[in-house]
């Protein structure tokens, strides 16, 4: 029996007396298996999960092998690897201790669990980073308190009403700070993930959290040296989507749905959010491309303008570099007038978060292509995947602005003296506006300047971004010799 896929699971006991909740947050791997697939997935559930999975969530046609190496000592690393490698299809490369072996074949998903310790597991999971993926699922009524972990991992999976993560419970904070907080309100899922980010999505129940992970897992490579899977479509790569060319609105003060626009370029029209609740005013997810998985960057207008702010900037950044470093090309869609003003802004640090995706974006490696559909001003303009970030390739609607700043802004400034002298400022500010924008606020400088490689009519969107695609599928880059980055974390 093949594992297709590798889920691996770590488990607490909850301190809470006669408790008999038990619980996991991220784990390590076991990623470094030879000859079988390298994806780890790690999952937070109650105890009794593994055996009522099949039955409780993934139908009957599920093949499932349950072998417990519970009582392996933890130090005995060369049992453990023969008590796996028992197992039809895995050849363990690497020891891990106090572990269960878990197949679904039947359901595409395969794995092992690992039930371990604390600081050892948290320390390979930094070891092992960007070469496996991460993930975790968290289901649970009751939550340890003090477990920072979760947030190593690379997807958190919650569940309503019964999912709660935090470092401090409600009674430790209203001993310590005398407040009065609920599980819920404190570290429910609702709160981690529209507010703190914590958390990637958000699910309705059990069923609908293991669609969710098996969606996820069709996107992802197995590991870090391998491309992502390829899914054949019958969505024609030369479609034209004549909808396009009406989606953007002629006035630039009008929002509209990005969304929109990558659902009628895409494969089926289905687009894969992550982080959806959190920091809406720019959105991430997977999506494929003549069946080939990209990830997308996109603003969203209907969000504060599109505007970057702290939490943006920090979503945005984080996704941009887990896509490059499993080898997913980024597509980004820029709408975006700036960086948010304003002395919060200021204050939480915006200079330092934006430039984590201005970072990001300029060390990554994989294929980027970049489409501007209408606003790309000043700083926040080179942030979005532009030509001085290495971009690749980089699109433009008709109806694009690359400017150092808005029309109405830059009238204020450069022309101060001429509205002040004007017999009908009001009127005169308007115009030239209008021929601020005609002149500066277009594509077609961009282009003279080699910013913007082709301006393209918003129909023929899919068919060009697949060949760009195809055109940059050998690229080959590396960065400079070193031991690390230093990220403005």
């Amino acid at each position: 029996m093949k594992i297709d896929n590798l889920i691996a699971l770590r488990y607490f006991k909850s301190h809470k007396r006669n408790s008999i909740v038990s619980f996991l947050s991220i784990t390590s791997i076991i990623g470094l298996m030879l000859g079988t697939a390298t994806l780890i997935l790690v999952v937070s559930v109650m105890s009794g999960f593994t055996n009522n999975l099949k039955e409780k969530l993934m139908g009957t046609n599920s093949d499932i092998i349950i072998t417990d190496f519970s009582t392996v000592p933890v130090r005995d690393y060369d049992k453990l690897i023969k008590e796996v490698e028992n197992i039809k299809g895995v050849k363990a490369a690497a020891p891990f201790v106090n572990t269960q072996a878990v197949s679904m074949s039947g359901s595409g998903v395969s794995g092992i669990i690992i039930k371990g310790i604390d600081a050892d597991l948290e320390k390979t999971v930094s070891k092992i980073s960007s070469f496996i993926t991460f993930g975790t699922i968290d289901d649970l009524k009751n939550r340890q308190e003090g477990e920072p972990s979760p947030a190593l991992t690379d997807f958190i999976f919650m569940v309503k009403d019964t999912s709660y993560m935090f470092l401090t419970g409600p009674d430790v904070i209203k001993t310590v700070t005398n407040e009065d907080v609920t599980k819920e309100d404190l570290g429910g899922c609702s709160v981690h993930n529209s507010t703190s980010g914590v958390a990637h999505f958000a699910t309705e129940n059990d069923t609908d959290c293991i669609i969710k992970i098996r969606e996820l897992m069709s996107y992802l490579p197995q590991n870090n040296m391998e491309e992502a899977p390829f899914k054949a479509t019958i969505d024609d790569a030369n479609r034209i989507e004549p909808n396009l060319e009406t989606i953007v609105p002629d006035n630039p003060n009008m929002p509209y749905d990005m969304k929109d626009v990558i659902k009628k370029i895409v494969d089926d029209g289905h687009f894969f959010e992550v982080h959806e609740d959190f920091a809406k005013n720019i959105v991430v997810g997977y999506a494929r491309l003549n069946g080939k998985t990209i990830g997308i960057v996109a603003n969203q207008p209907q969000v504060l303008a599109g505007a970057l702010n702290v939490d943006a900037s920090v979503k945005a950044g984080r996704f941009v570099r887990f896509c490059d470093a499993f080898n997913i090309p980024l597509l980004t869609f820029v709408d975006v007038p700036g960086f948010m003003p304003g002395v919060s802004e200021e204050k939480g640090g915006i200079i330092r978060h934006g430039a984590k995706l201005l970072y990001a974006y300029a060390e990554a490696t994989v294929p980027k292509v970049t489409l501007i559909t209408r606003k790309a001003y000043g700083g926040a303009y080179c942030v979005m995947s532009s030509k001085h970030l290495r971009g690749d390739i980089n699109y433009a609607y008709p109806t694009a602005e690359v400017a150092v700043m808005g029309p109405e802004g830059a009238v204020k400034i450069l022309s101060r003296k001429d509205i002040a002298e004007a017999s009908d400022k009001a009127a005169k500010e308007k115009e030239l506006v209008q021929e601020y924008r005609d002149t500066f606020a277009n594509p077609y400088r961009a282009a003279e300047l080699g910013y913007i490689d082709e301006i393209i009519e918003p129909s023929v969107t899919r068919p060009k971004l697949i060949r760009a695609f195809e055109m940059l599928a050998n690229k080959r880059i590396g960065n400079l010799p070193r031991k690390h980055g230093n990220i403005p974390l």
